[in-house]
């Protein structure tokens, strides 16, 4: 078992993958893209980081596990139940008190759970007509897996359920699926009004205007220059006194354009937009 990768092994695989596949992971958090590396070479028994560079550069189906192995992909519904009341109960009836219709982007999506937790609130509650969300990850083997929306039950019952009660939902998790094969296949009608498309947070850039953007627990991934720049697309894509929500491990206060939001609530890091 490999212990440690040299940093110039690190930035090799960075370049050989920007060069051939145009993703650039060079911004990387170090120590977790390390983490993942290391992981990677454990699960594939690769031998060596020279062995994974060359399966990276020669073999694209590989790249893609690959890809799918370095972004981040673990999530669950209702993750942190208190953000989704205060989401419920405060967020977005004072977007809906000054707007008819919004738009939300979930950013970093993985597989989708985030999204149909949105689409289960915004239905409870009588908004769910009234949003458009887009919904993007670098990924497309696992926005596939999100327009696919067929989830673990095991997760569904020892998790998500558990969160949703936590949450407050009105009714039954179990409302908004059926167990098919020992899996849970999730009503497809809540999503109708979601855009799922490939999105690059390091070079993508703005995709329009938005009332509500959560991008949670993928920043931690980035160094601070990266952060810094995400930041400054997000403040972007939020129209003037729009929300902003990033993950428990995350701040804005130390970026570029901390001055330009006000804290609307610190512990579930909720943020708005002031100044353009």
């Amino acid at each position: 078992m490999i212990e440690d990768i040299e940093i110039n092994d690190i930035r090799y695989l960075c370049q050989v993958v920007h060069e051939k596949y145009n993703y650039d992971f060079s911004n990387y958090a170090i120590s977790s893209f390390k983490r993942r590396i290391l992981r990677i070479l454990e699960l594939f028994k690769i031998e060596s980081m020279s062995v994974l560079i060359e399966k990276v550069k020669s073999e694209p189906v590989f790249f893609r596990t690959f890809l799918n192995e370095i972004t981040v992909n673990v999530t669950e519904m209702f993750r942190d139940p208190s953000l989704w009341r205060e989401l419920r109960d405060k967020v977005l009836p004072n977007l809906f008190s000054t707007h008819e219709t919004i738009k939300i982007w979930h950013a970093g999506c993985s597989s989708g759970e985030e999204v149909y937790s949105m689409c289960i609130l915004l239905k409870e509650n009588g908004w769910l007509n009234k949003t458009k969300i887009w919904a993007t990850d670098i990924d497309d083997s696992i926005l596939s897996k999100a327009k696919d929306a067929k989830y673990s039950m095991k997760n569904m019952v020892e998790v998500n359920d558990k969160n949703y009660i936590r949450y407050g939902g009105k009714g039954k998790l179990s409302d908004y699926y059926r167990e098919e094969n020992g899996l849970a296949r999730m009503d497809t009608s809540l999503v109708e009004g979601v855009t799922y498309r490939i999105h690059d947070l390091v070079k993508s850039g703005v995709i329009n205007k938005f009332d509500l953007i959560l991008c949670r627990n993928v920043l931690i991934y980035f160094n601070q220059q990266l952060q810094n720049d995400v930041f400054r697309m997000f403040h972007e894509s939020l129209f003037n006194y729009s929300y902003f929500v990033i993950g428990s491990k995350e701040t804005l206060i130390w970026s570029d354009i901390a001055n330009k939001f006000i804290t609307v609530n610190q512990e579930e890091k909720i943020f708005k937009k002031v100044k353009e």
